[in-house]
Parts: C-alpha cells; structure tokens; sequence
C-alpha cells in the first residue's frame, strides 16, 4: 500500500479493532475518575479516625493534584519520546503501587508523599490516553472519540463511587484504595494484549524495525499493510517540550494552559468538596459518596453530550458555552438543599457542565496541538492547569476554617469557568486535525 497509513486511519470508517482501543481509553480514563476521587470518598473517614481539620484536610485532597501535574508534564512527554502503549503501562505501574501503599499509611504526611505518587501516574495516563483516542479515530468520529475518552472519568467516579458507597458501609476508607488498587492493577495485562502502538508516533518517530512494527499494527486493527514507509519529514526530528514554546505554538500553548486551570478549579472545588460537605450537613458518609456519584452521573451525560453534538456545533462553541453554565450551577450548588434529592439534583446538574466543559477543552487540545506534539502539547497544558489548581482544595479548606459560608466560596470558585470561557472566545481552534504547527 502506497498511501499514508495515518491518512487512511482518518479518511476511512473505524474497524472493531479501532473501536475497541478507544473502548479501552475510555477504561483507562475511569481508573483515573475513582483513584483521583478514592480521596475524597475516603476523606470523611480519614478526618474522624485522624481527628484532622477542614484545613489539613484541603491539603491530603489537593495532593494527587500536584502528582498529576508533574505526571502531565514529565510521562506525557515521555509519550512522545517513548511510545503511547509503553507510557500507558508505565503509569499503570505507578498508579497501582500508590493505591496499594495508601492503605499502609498511618500519617497525613506519608498518605500525602503516596497520593503524589498515585497522580504522577495518573496526569501522564491522561496525556498519553487523549493521544491515543486522537490517533486511533478517524477524522469523522475523532471528535466523539475523545469525548468518550474523557467521560470514562465520570464512569469510573459513578462505577467506583458505588461500590465505594458499599464498601464504606461495611469496611473502613481503606477498602477504597485497596479496591483502586486490584483494578488498576488489572488493566495491565488489558493493554498489553488489546492496545498496539499508535501508527501515528510509529511514523513520527521512526523507532528500530519501524516498518514492521506500523505493520502489526494495522494488521490489528483491520488496515492494509505497507510496502515502504512515507518519506519522513521534518517533523520528526523536533524537539517536544521546546516546540511547544516557539513564537508559533507559544501562545496557544498558554492561553489553552490558563483556560484549562481556570476551569479546573471550578471542577476539583465540586468534585473534591462534596462528600465533606455533605457529611457536615449531618448526613452520614455512604449517602455523601451517593451524591459525588450524582454528580458524576451528571458529567458522564455532560460528556457523552458534548461529543454527540460537536460534529454539528463545533466543540469550542460547546465548550464555552458549558463553561459559562458551569459558573451558574456551581453558585446553585452553593445555595445549599435541605434533603438528599435536592443536594443530588444540584450537584448532578453541577457535573454535567463542569465535567462536559473539561471534556470540551481534552477536544479543543486534540485539535489544537499537531501530531509530534499532542501528548507534549496536552500534557504541559492539562499538567500545568492542574498544578496550579492544587491551591483550590486548600484554600477552599482554609475559607472554611476561617467561618465563610458555602455561598460565598461557591461564588468565588465558580468565576474559574467563567473567565475560562472569555479566554477560550478569543483562541482559534482548527475545524479539520492539526498535522503541523501553525
């Protein structure tokens, strides 16, 4: 076959096998929705066993955050220089020891170096998996593809958050984790017989017996094999994380960097604030876990939404105007409910625009960053974005300490999204895939 594998992946419909690889992306993304949210299942039990305060405690929420900053930033680079699949195993590693090792921990201080470690994996699995979706989809359903990727993370706050809810009613917060753990674990041998190197990095990177190795691949997933390899082009010799900050990619690389840390502190403010919350309103700890789950129930439609309505809308368009429904739902939520039903509706609604907004952005990455960049490209983005996001659990955490009301500091933290989307209004997106920097 003479034509460019790549093009023949985007112009031509998906097989089963490009289906099921992007199935597994979207799994991969729900380990990270429950081992990110594990902590805040747990964190009711952690406070009353530890005897810790609302301020203490905004730090041991925020620091899988700061893991997932440096995992971004670091593994999805490495997913540019190592591979896709090798990267994604790499974090499964990681994510797998950290989860197990929480449940040994008897300080907020060891609990915090072990949370860290838990999100250095999970950051780089976010990187290296939206890459893969982007790579794997053609041109038609690329947009749906990532989509679906990124509503595995409410899946798996909504599928884990269940089973959380049980096991909290008969265990202490450490069955979490040791649950985290043996699913997480389990995904290893998934992706080491399901998912094939990205075709993509292959001809990108020109690794040792390349064109064989292109070759099993599509053989995989149901294309017809190459002769010869295309003519390489420049491209392949760039330098990842130093290209993202050259005069052409420099400003789209941080005004897509600021846009998704705005947005992001709307989200972790929910999602990592609600079981604590809840149990302060005097409900016990397995209901607060039934109202994250709502709110993650939320994010799942607000996701699968988004990506069913951006090949006809645009996601950008999408994505701000979920941004600026975020900031309405999150001063909703602030206003506070008296019975379950009421908090579980709110906070569902709250999901569905926070969690669609950040599915919005994960889209606007994918199109924004060209192929020997995208991992370097939506890591540094989503890395950084969420490293400086670690400031919102804790300072949230501290407002409360210092006698502020819920409605203040939901008004507070719901502005994020807004000014995410005046930022976002001003960014130009490509309509078709980027395959070189502007």
């Amino acid at each position: 076959m003479s034509q460019d594998p790549q093009r023949r992946l985007a112009d031509h419909p998906m097989t089963p096998m490009q289906v099921l690889i992007i199935a597994v992306t979207v799994g991969l993304i729900a380990l990270d929705g429950f081992d990110v949210l594990a902590i805040s299942f747990a964190s009711p039990g952690i406070a009353r066993e530890w005897g810790i305060d609302r301020g203490a405690l905004g730090i041991v929420l925020a620091m899988e955050l700061l893991g997932m900053a440096l995992g971004s930033v670091l593994l999805g680079a490495l997913a540019d220089y190592l591979g896709r699949r090798r990267t994604v195993l790499i974090c499964l590693t990681v994510m797998t020891i950290g989860m197990a090792m929480v449940t040994t921990v008897h300080t907020i201080g060891s609990l915090c170096v072990w949370r860290v470690v838990t999100g250095v994996g999970i950051g780089g699995m976010v990187a290296a998996g939206n890459a893969i979706a982007t790579e794997f989809a053609s041109d038609r359903r690329r947009d749906l593809a990532v989509s679906m990727m990124a509503i595995g993370y409410p899946l798996g706050a909504v599928s884990g958050g269940s089973i959380a809810a049980l096991l909290l009613k008969s265990s202490d917060w450490r069955a979490v984790f040791e649950f985290g753990a043996c699913v997480t674990g389990a995904f290893i041998p998934l992706v080491l017989f399901c998912m094939p190197e990205s075709v993509g990095w292959l001809l990108e990177k020109r690794p040792a017996r390349a064109l064989q190795r292109v070759n099993q691949t599509l053989q995989r997933i149901g294309h017809p094999l190459m002769t010869a390899l295309p003519a390489a082009t420049p491209r392949a010799v760039s330098v990842p994380l130093i290209a993202i900050f050259k005069p052409a990619l420099l400003p789209l690389t941080m005004a897509l960097t600021i846009t998704y840390f705005l947005h992001i502190t709307t989200f972790y403010f929910i999602l990592k604030w609600i079981p604590k919350i809840v149990v302060d309103m005097g409900f016990t700890a397995a209901s607060a876990a039934g109202v994250l789950v709502w709110a993650n129930v939320g994010g799942a439609l607000g996701g699968a939404a988004l990506g069913l309505l951006s090949a006809r809308f645009g996601v950008k368009a999408l994505t701000m105007l979920l941004l600026v429904t975020s900031t309405v739902a999150v001063c909703w939520f602030g206003h506070g409910q008296a019975t379950l039903a009421g908090l579980s509706l709110v906070c569902a609604v709250a999901g569905f625009c926070t969690n669609g907004g950040v599915v919005g952005l994960f889209g606007v990455l994918a199109r924004a960053f060209p192929t020997q960049l995208r991992a370097t490209g939506t890591g540094f983005a989503a890395g950084l974005g969420r490293g400086a996001s670690v400031l919102a659990p804790i300072i949230v955490g501290f407002l409360f300490k210092a006698g502020y009301g819920l409605q203040f500091i939901a008004v507070l933290m719901s502005v994020g999204s807004l000014l995410g989307a005046l930022i976002l209004s001003r960014i130009s997106v490509p309509t078709v895939q980027s395959e070189s920097p502007p």
